[in-house]
């Protein structure tokens, strides 16, 4: 698949794919989605055959910031940002292929707060850098051209990375009555185009950002779009309650939750299982997050 963002379920319907329909009952790849930040890049560059770090900027279609050594680094990048990269330059393992996964932070401790959710370890953390690794790319000239695909079997530990990818499942039931449901009612569904479906989004999400509800009457579109959107919602939901994972435990201020999501992964696609009446809001409103360059 292409390097693009991972979308959530019942966004996904909006043009009137209903792929996700299918991808709710195939058996699928589940993993553990970590709220790290910021991304993190590294491994041996087809252009150049030697080992790289970066943020997702290695691959911009034009100004590339991929970092081939330490001097690379203090050009391409500034503050926070390139003092990780400059450990990861020295810590992350010489791959022959090319991953990315989230930073969590540095050892030496055992509690994290990288982005909107904190995590607790069970152990104080010796390595030099903690990183959740999610996804492998491969690429035959340039990182520009890379495919990704989601990252089956995590890397060991080493004695300068501590890697983290809990172990997970969802819990089985039976969805296919309320999925034969939704593909009912998607015949009498008036679907957008592609540009409609993302001022939705936006106004979805915005909609998400300030508590407010989702109703069937407030967009310009059909109604029954909307009645379709939250019905997948719904499904989605029970899904996102069905899974369950070993990882440290995560919290959102005080509050102990699930962690971000899952990310689940078939024949008929990539989504995204996150409680966005939660994290999703939380998310938004932290005035921490940030997307690194």
């Amino acid at each position: 698949m292409k390097n693009t963002h991972i979308e959530h379920p019942e966004d996904s319907i909006l043009t009137g794919d209903l792929s996700v329909l299918d991808w709710f009952l195939a058996e699928s790849h589940l993993s553990v989605k970590i709220d790290g930040a910021p991304a993190i890049v590294w491994g041996t560059d087809p252009a150049t055959g030697t080992f790289f770090v970066g943020t997702k900027s290695v691959f911009n279609k034009k100004k590339i910031k991929i970092n081939h050594s330490h001097q690379e680094i203090d050009l391409n990048h500034t503050g926070n940002v390139a003092d990780i990269l400059h450990r990861c330059f020295d810590v992350l393992p010489r791959i022959d292929w090319i991953a990315q996964g989230d930073f969590i932070g540095f050892g030496g401790s055992d509690t994290y707060c990288p982005n909107t959710i904190t995590y607790c370890f069970r152990e104080i953390i010796e390595q030099d850098v903690i990183i959740a690794p999610h996804t492998v790319y491969v690429a035959e000239h340039d990182l520009r051209d890379a495919i990704a695909s989601p990252m089956i079997d995590c890397p060991d530990d080493t004695s300068g990375v501590k890697f983290v990818k809990p172990e997970c499942q969802q819990l089985d039931e039976d969805f296919d009555e309320i999925v034969a449901f939704a593909r009912q009612m998607s015949t009498l569904v008036d679907f957008v185009n592609d540009n409609h479906a993302a001022r939705l989004k936006k106004k979805i999400n915005n909609c998400i950002r300030n508590n407010f509800s989702v109703n069937d009457n407030d967009f310009d579109c059909d109604p029954n779009l909307i009645r379709l959107w939250k019905l997948v919602k719904s499904i989605k939901d029970d899904m996102l309650f069905l899974c369950r994972d070993v990882g440290p435990l995560s919290f959102i201020g005080d509050d102990i939750c699930d962690g971000e999501g899952y990310v689940r992964v078939n024949d008929y696609g990539v989504f995204k299982l996150v409680d966005r009446a939660r994290f999703s809001h939380a998310n938004f409103n932290n005035s921490r997050f940030h997307c690194a360059s």
